[in-house]
């Protein structure tokens, strides 16, 4: 098997996990390892490889966190929330775990709901009050 065919498939590993979990990292370390696969398909040794995979898979993963750490905090002041979302602003949640993007599966009126974070700090696990709801998602805030 051909090197350029190891990093395709890693790369749809990549891929098929980012599709699975919802997280965009691992689909910019998928973009990394297809730039590899493309250098192997080119002739370039396996440290160009190794080197292209981890740049450019690593890099993005960095300009993106810190994209979602510029975001900062959300401007609930204007929320509009959809249907009888009013009920539920300032109930609270709690959220076991948060995936790298910033979302988290939260039970919530007998029901699984998504959950996004509010704020410039990382997400951490606990206690969390519903600050809005887009369609289906809260919006938490640590308490």
């Amino acid at each position: 098997m051909s090197e350029s065919s190891l990093w395709w498939i890693i790369a749809g590993f990549f891929v098929s996990l980012e599709l699975l979990s919802g997280s965009s990292y691992l689909l910019m370390l998928g973009l990394g390892a297809g730039a590899a696969a493309a250098a192997a398909m080119l002739g370039a040794s396996q440290t160009v490889q190794l080197m292209l995979a981890s740049g450019i898979g690593g890099g993005l993963v960095l300009i993106w966190h810190r994209q979602l750490l510029k975001r900062g905090a959300l401007d609930t002041e204007g929320y509009n929330t959809t249907g009888l979302g009013d009920l539920d602003v300032g109930e609270e949640v709690s959220v076991l775990r948060w995936a790298p993007d910033g979302t988290a599966q939260v039970k919530y009126r007998d029901g699984e709901w998504m959950a996004r974070h509010y704020g410039p700090t990382l997400p951490r696990s606990g206690q969390h009050r519903i600050l809005a709801v887009e369609t289906t998602c809260l919006v938490l805030e640590p308490i």
